[in-house]
């Protein structure tokens, strides 16, 4: 189905890919893995056509259709959701048009052009029939239901969603396109649990080939049979499930290591020969030898550690027994979206607040900390309470991320700002990398860095772990669970709170809507 060989691509002095090769097969399900910024994006926009490569081939199968969701896919103002899931049958649309005016012109034609029209008009029937033209709206509804359109409302307008929203709308009509070739990248980002479930099985079902980026192992380990890691620049193909490839790479790992121990060993005592014996007439002989040993020797190299992060948050300074005390607070924009509800959220509770999406997660998060007004009742923040803040939608500035922590804390040296960026997994190049260039991954490590230099006792994260590769997230799990303060965590992912949270709020409690 597609067939990439020897592809090479850097960005000035930045390897991303070095002569690279992949191949997709026939009803293949690939995941593509790798830690942040070492090129998955680059390579889906490479084979996608979005990115030309410095040098390699790219060559699909004839005649395959190929639907690519990107992080960055924008939707076109002025539709409903349900006109934009429309557009993923608008071939059919054209067929039956064309179908209607057959009809028409047979009026007045021929017998000669009657029997063609005939013929025509039978062909396009067919193709209707089979592709389920009739039943559109009824899949329509099946999948926007599944993905969580339905509670949106089919005939909102695409102005009035959030990223997030667009997103699931686009993803929609992706399946619902039923290409030969299905590319995602982090499809489940803005999915809660129970729309992963039903993508889950849709993939798990999917009898076409498909290439996805994600970060979600549970989800990889379910819907994935090859997996493509890319790290250092060079694409390796693995058999099998991520837990597969996991289990592989450390075993190869290993091998590696043990190898070069025992390479770097005899080379040690070859040189250790030649430097005692070259200047002696009767060994210099042998001396020769080993030399000639050495310069022939393959050198095995272990790949360079890539850095690790390591979050971890600053306790100021206690507040008063009760953090935040909702009082009949109801939360909305234009209208309630919840009942009445009161609550308190008390000094160093960690709370994970879960939830199908437009409910109002973000909304509840912005009420509690005072960005947008209660649409009704209250939200009461303790004047000893020291928030900080790591917004969901967040788009990446022309800044470098160097510049981007230092305006924030001019105090700081040009070292302690490459310090704690590089502590956060990032680096020197992408340290002096603009913001909106860099991964999303990347983005979220450099607004991870701005908070862990901030002194707080309230943590409020909203869906952190989206993007973040499987390091990071272990990393910023063990810096939550080791923080002293209270959290207020918003996530899709329960492996990622259940065991570090001591209270789980369902928004679904709260609601007006039917869930």
């Amino acid at each position: 189905m597609l067939n990439v060989q020897n592809v090479s691509h850097g960005f000035g002095e930045r390897q991303i890919l070095d002569n690279a090769s992949f191949r997709m097969k026939k009803g293949e399900h690939i995941g593509l893995v790798g830690a942040n910024g070492e090129g998955k994006s680059t390579f889906l926009n490479i084979i996608t056509g979005v990115t030309q490569p410095d040098e390699g081939t790219v060559a699909w199968a004839k005649r395959a259709t190929v639907g690519y969701l990107d992080q960055h896919s924008v939707l076109k103002a002025g539709m409903t959701i349900r006109d934009v899931l429309r557009t993923a049958f608008s071939h059919m649309y054209q067929l039956e048009e064309d179908m209607l005016d057959m009809y028409n012109r047979m009026a007045d034609c021929s017998d000669e052009e009657m029997t063609q029209l005939m013929e025509d008009v039978g062909e396009i029937q067919d193709i209707l029939d089979h592709g389920g033209f009739y039943t559109i709206d009824s899949r329509i509804e099946e999948f926007a239901n599944g993905l969580g359109l339905g509670e949106l409302g089919l005939d909102r307008d695409v102005d009035q969603l959030s990223g997030g929203q667009r997103t699931k709308v686009l993803l929609t009509k992706l399946l619902l396109e039923n290409p030969t070739i299905l590319i995602l990248d982090e499809p489940t980002n803005y999915l809660d649990e129970g729309h992963i479930r039903w993508l889950t099985t849709f993939l798990q079902n999917y009898e076409n080939a498909f290439l996805l980026v994600s970060h979600d192992v549970p989800f990889l380990n379910a819907v994935t049979n090859v997996i493509y890691h890319v790290e250092n620049a060079v694409l390796t193909r693995y058999k099998g499930t991520y837990d597969d490839f996991v289990a592989m790479y450390e075993l190869k790992k290993r091998q590696l290591e043990q190898a070069y121990e025992k390479q770097q060993k005899e080379i040690a005592q070859l040189e250790d020969f030649v430097a005692r014996n070259k200047a002696r007439a009767a060994t210099s002989t042998l001396a020769r030898s080993r030399q000639r040993k050495l310069d022939k020797m393959d050198v095995i190299e272990l790949a360079k550690e890539k850095p690790k992060p390591s979050f971890e948050f600053k306790y100021s300074r206690a507040p008063g027994k009760v953090v935040i005390r909702g009082t009949d607070l109801v939360l909305g924009y234009d209208s309630a979206l919840t009942k009445p509800v009161n609550f308190e959220v008390e000094r160093g509770q960690k709370i994970a607040i879960k939830g199908v999406n437009g409910l109002g997660k973000s909304t509840l998060l912005k009420t509690m900390l005072g960005i947008i007004p209660a649409f009704g009742g209250s939200a009461e923040l303790d004047y000893l309470a020291q928030p900080a803040y790591f917004e969901q939608e967040h788009i990446g500035s022309s800044k470098t991320a160097l510049y981007e922590i230092w305006d924030m804390y001019p105090s700081m040296t040009n070292a302690g700002v490459r310090g704690a960026l590089a502590r956060c997994g990032l680096t020197s190049q992408h340290i002096e990398t603009q913001c909106r260039v860099l991964s999303g991954g990347e983005n979220a490590k450099v607004r991870l860095c701005a908070i862990m230099l901030k002194e707080m006792n309230l943590l409020v994260l909203d869906e952190p772990t989206n993007h973040l590769d499987v390091e990071a997230k272990e990393s910023l799990k063990n810096a939550i669970r080791d923080f002293k303060g209270t959290v207020i965590l918003v996530s899709h992912e329960p492996e990622f709170y259940e065991d570090i949270v001591t209270d789980i709020w369902n928004l679904e409690d709260w609601t007006t809507k039917i869930v």
